[in-house]
């Protein structure tokens, strides 16, 4: 029988004795078995050879932990499976490693290198499985790793990583709280994050770590705003909470001018009787006014009120409260409405969630009572409510209840009497007191529906009619005696202690409109007086006191008694009592002066109570929040700030563009020793002028014939490109005044005639313009590129053979300069292989013309870094021409540029196309890799309508497609450039080559050193950088030199073909540094070369990235050692 045949069987019930039955039946007992044997047969399925076995294992594992079983004893057996191969079983090896990470955490500590190799997994979700555990451990000896584990995820070209990093962020700062400062910064770059899947976690991680460090969302905030849609719903409610208190700090109210219009138009209304205080207040307001300027919106609080808006009506009710809050504390007064619809909506969902809208509606009708009238008879009570949700319904109607409304409001007030919920029925009289309170029109009404619940059988609701009746009484006693009579006699039949103390309060209150009651009253709460509830009894003290003071005739005898009875209390407050009243009504020997206030002390005016909502003051905590909803505040709360009274600068929101012109001029300007004072009229005529054509595919086109066929030659050969510039330049010079203006016209005429067909000299200038061209561009801004690269830019200058001459002439100015001021004599240039003139070959190169030594988009061309002797290289490695060093990147190997197969002219039907990574920057979006591809059309007919589309791309990669080729004619060749984004992976990116006729699957695989760009940095900073890349972050291997690479310029050359990085300038001999950083995130990588004369040689790469650092360790050697 099978391994796995021998499991099913034991699966499904085995017939072994003693084995515990696993049946798929959740009621099973065998899971609870007190045989532990099962725990041996999952360990040998841990240990087997078969990924189902332990897949089956794990899920058993993990079903067990679900049940709240103890599964430590397995924890060796489980951590030995972290390095399975299959991603399966790898995640639920994780999830149970989470489960015992903090409660085993001296077991958890045994696999901690176990958890770092995850962390260089190339499967996202077994790095963020792997991060995840690792936070997990609350051990504070393991922090270092922790936080570097944090920083390294935080680079991940994967969101998911960098979203757990968020997470793990709040976890290591509970446990640290001293790593606040590095965490700060991890949380600054995670926040930097165009990702929607990180945005929501990374604010989480600020609101925990950091909330008052407001100055990080600066720059971020019209960012989050714009990616608050696509975020998902709880991100979206934590990153709302935290822009709305952003928003109380950086824009004005914009309901401060309607608040004093409002003040002065209710002081107007209530002082009209008295003329002159009508008058003050005019004067007033008119000066608040004039004072305030007129109220302008700030354009990023509109841009937040605008975002946010379609939330409402979003699935999630959290989402749905978030926005309401926030438009309830920022949106002007006119534009709150539109959340009213959105929360009744929420009305239909579940208690907890109406709970909860309920409480903050609640809220709002206090101040926007108008907001939720139309909505009504949305808050009308059903049968089948929770009495919760009666109650809040209860509270918002009474906030809405206004006279137009009042008496439907009362009229199911009527209905709620009768229910069978007696703590309801009590809330609907109370609610009705309140009405009556604020509504004078109905306050007899109210009050004679109260009287007629005093015949209630139900004593709750008596009672409760009673304490609502004596608040009612004590705005108009004097009419409403009978009330009082009719109460008294309810004494001998409420048991309800609040009830009888408050009809005691009332008779002893207003004892002079009942002389007769009173008295009789105080007999019979005598006789019980010992009976009686404290409350009651206080209140029998105070009826006492009363009739003694204004009939002590009748009443004398009787309050001696209670004061005597109440003398020996139980309770030490109503024996305090006695004693004060006795001291301050009964004259004697020895009693103060306070003695002779007693009448004005105890029958002083009270005044009638306020009945105000139990939300009045509710608004001062932020809406939605914990603390709202139990009124007081909680941990972590943080207090919705007030609004500033001048508005804060709003350029800190503002994220600088720099322009692809102000960029190159800005890293790649031309020193000041270089530049001459014609130089500089020139280049103020020619700055104004874009660096590029509005559009590169409608410059069609619009050269002279000459210029035309030296282009098309030099689309065929690169190497007659790479030549071809100087040459031009030459033959231009030659050209007479009058031949140029004739050729600005010819061109003119064929641009228009041309503009909407592109043929292959089109595809040549937008290739050209996005690589030879831009670099040039890039070190010498005032020198116009040579004629035959770029139209576009000839087309922009008013005159192009003038420009052509002003190159030439700027030129052999700046050899001239750099020869007298730098003394050297650079050497002359070795003859090519390729035919050229014989006053090119005695051109002498200057060191301005450096650039020239790029290697060239074509993947024929021989880059002009043969040129170079080793010991020029070595001359140069440290003269800065710019502000940045000049690296051996700019000198290129030969080797550097390898061509690789993209169609093969077999598969592609004489289509035959080669691609290779120029190394030089994609300028329409540089964190794309600027990949250069060859097309030459070996079949005897034209190819037609050349382009890719992508198919199938990663998650993250990204395209920029190049323009399309409309004709290739047979024999010919076009070159082209395009940009992926690879982000930062080595996996392929698989397209879709066209034609007119056919679609052709191709692949673009980058070697791991064509994702990097050069990046200069001085020998300090290299050090510092390389110290703060330790740990996990370094890798170092020992190699042993072939004898032909043990020179510095071989390593150099070696390294520098293997990767795309720059020279870093080293005070040692034995040390070659070059520094990079990866194209699309930016992540730093050092490489350090050391040699020695003994012994073998150490390879050391210093790497945020640790996959990439790892494969680039292969490469490296590979090229040093082969």
């Amino acid at each position: 029988m099978s391994a796995s045949s021998a499991f099913s069987d034991e699966k499904g019930g085995s017939s072994s004795v003693g084995e515990p039955e696993y049946g798929h039946d959740p009621a099973s007992g065998g899971i609870f078995s007190s045989d532990y044997k099962r725990h041996d047969d999952l360990k040998e399925m841990l240990d087997s050879n078969k990924d189902s076995l332990k897949l089956e294992a794990m899920k058993r594992i993990v079903a067990m932990i679900a049940r709240g079983k103890n599964t430590s004893d397995l924890f060796p057996a489980v951590v030995k499976n972290v390095a399975c191969k299959n991603i399966e079983v790898k995640k639920l090896v994780y999830v149970y490693l989470v489960r015992y990470a903090e409660e085993q955490q001296d077991l958890a500590l045994l696999s901690i290198s176990t958890f770092q190799r995850g962390l260089k997994d190339p499967n996202q979700l077994i790095r963020a499985s792997a991060l995840r555990v690792l936070s997990s451990i609350r051990v504070t000896i393991i922090v270092p790793i922790m936080m570097l584990a944090i920083k390294e995820a935080a680079s991940d070209m994967s969101p998911y990583v960098r979203k757990t990093a968020a997470h793990a962020i709040p976890k290591l700062y509970s446990l640290d709280p001293e790593q606040k400062d590095q965490l700060i910064e991890v949380i600054e770059k995670l926040l930097a994050d165009k990702t929607t899947l990180v945005a929501g976690s990374v604010v989480m991680a600020f609101e925990e770590v950091c909330p008052e460090r407001i100055d990080l969302i600066h720059k971020n905030y019209r960012k989050l705003c714009n990616l608050l849609v696509d975020v998902e719903e709880w991100g979206q409610v934590v990153i709302i909470n935290m822009l709305t208190r952003y928003a109380r700090t950086q824009f004005l109210n914009p309901n401060l001018n309607e608040c004093l219009l409002e003040e002065g138009g209710e002081s107007t209304f209530y002082g009209s009787d008295a003329d002159q205080d009508e008058d003050e207040d005019e004067d007033k307001k008119d000066e608040a006014l004039s004072k305030r300027k007129p109220y302008v919106m700030d354009p990023d609080h509109r841009l937040l009120l605008r975002n946010t808006k379609p939330l409402l009506q979003s699935r999630n009710a959290a989402v749905v409260m978030a926005v309401a809050q926030l438009y309830f504390h920022l949106a002007p007064k006119a534009e709150v409405g539109v959340i009213a619809k959105a929360l009744v909506r929420l009305l239909r969902s579940h208690s907890e969630v109406q709970y909860v809208v309920l409480q903050n509606v609640a809220t709002m009708t206090i101040k926007r009572r108008g907001m939720f009238e139309p909505y009504l008879k949305s808050f009308y009570i059903r049968s089948t409510d929770p009495t919760q949700i009666k109650v809040l319904k209860l509270e918002v109607l009474t906030n809405l209840a206004s006279e137009t409304n009042i008496s439907t409001i009362l009229r199911e007030f009527q209905t709620y009497i009768k229910s069978m919920d007696k703590d309801f029925v009590a809330a609907t009289i109370q609610a009705i007191g309140r009405c009556a309170t604020h509504i004078g029109e109905v306050r007899d009404t109210c009050l004679n529906g109260l009287v007629q619940l005093l015949s209630n059988r139900d004593e709750l609701v008596v009672a409760e009619s009673v304490v609502v009746i004596k608040k009612l009484l004590q705005m108009q006693p004097e009419k409403h005696s009978d009330i009082i009579k009719h109460m008294a006699k309810l004494t001998d039949n409420i048991q309800v202690p609040m009830a009888r103390a408050s009809i005691l309060w009332l008779i002893g209150e207003y004892c002079e409109h009942v002389p007769k009651i009173a008295p009789d009253v105080l007999r019979k709460m005598a006789k019980t007086f010992t009976n009686e509830e404290d409350i009651v009894k206080l209140q029998i003290i105070n009826l006492a006191a009363k009739l003694y003071l204004t009939n002590s005739k009748q009443t004398k005898l009787l309050t001696q008694y209670v004061l005597n009875l109440a003398k020996y209390d139980q309770n030490y407050d109503i024996r305090d009592r006695a004693r004060f009243i006795r001291q301050l009504i009964v004259p004697t020997d020895k009693c103060g002066a306070l003695s002779k206030y007693a009448k004005k002390l105890i029958l002083a005016l009270k005044p009638a109570p306020i009945l105000e909502s139990p939300f009045k003051d509710r608004d001062h905590f932020q809406l939605g929040s914990l603390s709202h909803l139990l009124n007081t505040k909680a941990g972590g709360y943080q207090e919705l700030p007030d609004w500033p009274q001048d508005a804060p600068d709003p350029s800190v929101r503002n994220v600088e563009v720099i322009t692809l012109l102000e960029r190159v001029t800005k890293l790649t300007s031309v020193p000041e020793w270089t530049k001459c004072s014609s130089r500089e009229k020139r280049k103020e005529k020619k700055v104004e002028k874009p660096f590029y054509s509005d559009s590169e595919g409608e410059s069609g086109p619009t050269e002279s014939a000459d210029s035309e066929s030296d282009s098309a030659s030099s689309s065929a050969s690169g190497s007659e490109q790479s030549g071809s510039g100087s040459e031009e330049s030459e033959e231009s010079e030659e050209r007479s005044d009058s031949d140029e203006e004739e050729e600005e016209e010819e061109e003119e005429a064929k641009k228009r005639k041309t503009q909407k067909k592109e043929p292959i000299e089109a595809v040549q200038q937008s290739e050209s313009e996005q690589s030879s061209e831009e670099e040039v561009k890039k070190r010498k801004v005032s020198i116009p590129p040579p004629r035959n690269v770029s139209e576009s830019e000839s087309d922009d200058d008013d005159s192009p053979s003038d420009s052509s001459q002003d190159s030439e002439s700027e030129d052999s100015e700046s050899e001239a300069e750099v020869k007298k001021k730098k003394k050297i004599t650079p050497p002359k240039a070795p003859t090519k292989p390729v035919k050229k003139e014989g006053k090119k070959e005695k051109k002498e190169m200057s060191l301005l013309d450096f650039d020239d030594f790029e290697p060239t988009p074509s993947p024929q061309v021989t880059p002009v870094g043969n040129f170079l002797s080793s010991s020029l290289v070595t001359d140069l490695e440290g003269l800065s021409l710019t502000d940045t060093v000049l690296s051996p990147a700019t000198i290129s190997p030969s080797g550097s540029l390898k061509s690789y197969e993209l169609l093969h002219r077999i598969t592609g039907e004489g289509l035959w196309v080669e691609y290779c990574f120029s190394r030089q920057p994609f300028l329409p979006d540089p964190h794309m890799v600027a990949v250069q591809i060859q097309f030459t059309n070996s079949a005897a007919t034209e190819a037609k309508s050349l382009r890719l589309e992508e198919a199938k791309l990663q998650s993250g990669m990204r395209v920029k497609e190049f323009p399309e080729i409309e004709v290739l004619p047979a024999g010919e060749s076009a070159t082209v450039v395009m940009g992926v984004d690879f982000c930062d992976s080595t996996q392929a990116a698989n397209l879709q080559l066209c034609t007119h006729s056919r679609k052709f699957f191709v692949s673009i695989q980058p070697p791991v050193g064509e994702l990097m760009t050069p990046s200069f940095m001085t020998e300090n900073e290299f050090k510092k950088e390389q110290g703060q890349l330790m740990g996990m972050n370094e890798i170092t291997e020992k190699m042993q030199l072939p004898e032909r690479c043990q020179n510095e310029h071989a390593i150099v050359q070696r390294v520098i073909a293997a990767a795309n990085l720059s020279r870093v300038p080293c005070g040692s001999d034995k040390e070659c540094r070059f520094a990079g950083r990866t194209v699309t995130s930016g992540s730093l990588v050092l490489v350090t070369v050391a040699t020695k004369e003994s012994g073998p040689s150490q390879l050391t790469i210093n790497c945020e990235k640790m996959v990439i650092g790892t494969m680039l360790v292969k490469d490296i050697l590979l090229a040093l050692t082969q």
